[in-house]
């Protein structure tokens, strides 16, 4: 058998599980190895399928509940089917709760086989009629005018000259990128590009796009270039990104799940973290956003700049009020 055939992802495996049952049902007491064949996997994946069946079933999951098999050698019957031997039939709800599903995905940034979830929809509304044929409008979070010049901008093959609010600087630039895909991620819309100005790849969110010019010449990548891996996260810690090490209390322990560290020891009631961050300057914000029980251990400069933002503030807060004038936010109380 090729690579490719014993390849699996998630939906061949679903398919196979609900197929599974049915066939297993018709044929009492097969050899795996037969069934395997059949199937078109190997034994391994098939005797892992068999596990995963195993706890499967109905609502409850106890006793009873679970599909269950018996084994004799190399052979394998089903004892309890647990009602997947029915062929599945959608209710109209259910029906029009898929179709909303699919016309969401087909309208995601960034799905790799939109024309498979089309054809998918197609055949649904195609068997389900008039049942599934109302008139719904699907808008996916963070979806906008901006979202829809982007798709179509991406989809041109164009380069884009932008202006992008960048705010871990708080700054905004004007760059030159050319796209590669777009994306939707933790609910927010992206373009993943290549940025002539980074000589890089990066993500621009959608929403800190401040104005999009879609150039006459076409987007060129670099040959090298390929989309990013972002199955960890949009941030991905790098050697050569500014490490920083905080000592944090009780509070403040959220850190360690929330961001991707390189260390973490206790101190006693105290813990030391360190990470990696995007620069320093963000850095600074964070910490002084966390509140006393965080001190700054290294690097040094991170620590200086710190002191000076809190000296900064504190002798805002310290300057007196001139005679005859009221602070902000108050009145002469006539």
């Amino acid at each position: 058998m090729s690579a490719k055939a014993g390849t699996r992802t998630s939906a061949d495996r679903l398919a196979r599980l609900l197929n599974l049952v049915p066939y297993l049902l018709a044929r009492p007491g097969i050899e795996i190895a037969e069934a395997a064949g059949d199937l078109g996997v190997t034994e391994r994946q098939l005797r892992e399928d068999l596990e995963l069946l195993w706890v499967c079933g109905l609502p409850g999951y106890g006793p009873g509940d679970l599909i269950d098999m018996a084994f004799d050698g190399d052979r394998v019957t089903i004892t309890y089917d647990a009602g997947i031997d029915r062929p599945l039939r959608l209710t109209p709800d259910e029906a029009l709760a898929l179709v909303v599903a699919l016309r969401m995905l087909a309208e995601t940034p960034g799905v790799a086989n939109r024309e498979a979830v089309e054809r998918a929809l197609a055949k649904i509304e195609d068997a389900g009629g008039d049942l599934v044929a109302a008139p719904v409008e699907v808008r996916l979070p963070g979806d906008g005018p901006r979202v829809e010049q982007l798709r179509a901008a991406v989809a041109g093959g164009r380069a884009l000259r932008i202006t992008y609010y960048t705010r871990a600087r708080d700054e905004t630039t004007e760059r030159v990128i050319d796209p590669l895909r777009m994306l939707m991620f933790g609910g927010r819309a992206y373009v993943e590009a290549w940025c002539r100005r980074a000589e890089a790849v990066r993500l621009f969110r959608a929403d800190r796009i401040d104005a999009v010019i879609e150039l006459e010449e076409p987007a060129v990548v670099p040959p090298q270039v390929r989309p990013q891996d972002l199955s960890g996260g949009l941030f991905r810690p790098s050697p050569e990104l500014p490490l920083i090490t905080l000592r944090i209390g009780r509070r403040d322990r959220w850190i360690t799940e929330y961001y991707p560290c390189e260390r973490v020891e206790s101190d006693g009631e105290y813990w030391v973290v360190s990470l990696r961050v995007t620069d320093l300057g963000w850095a600074r914000r964070f910490v002084l956003g966390l509140g006393p029980e965080v001190t700054v251990l290294a690097p040094a400069e991170l620590a200086e700049q710190v002191r000076d933002s809190a000296v900064a503030a504190l002798e805002a807060y310290a300057t007196p009020v001139l005679p005859g004038l009221h602070p902000a936010g108050t009145g002469s109380g006539q």
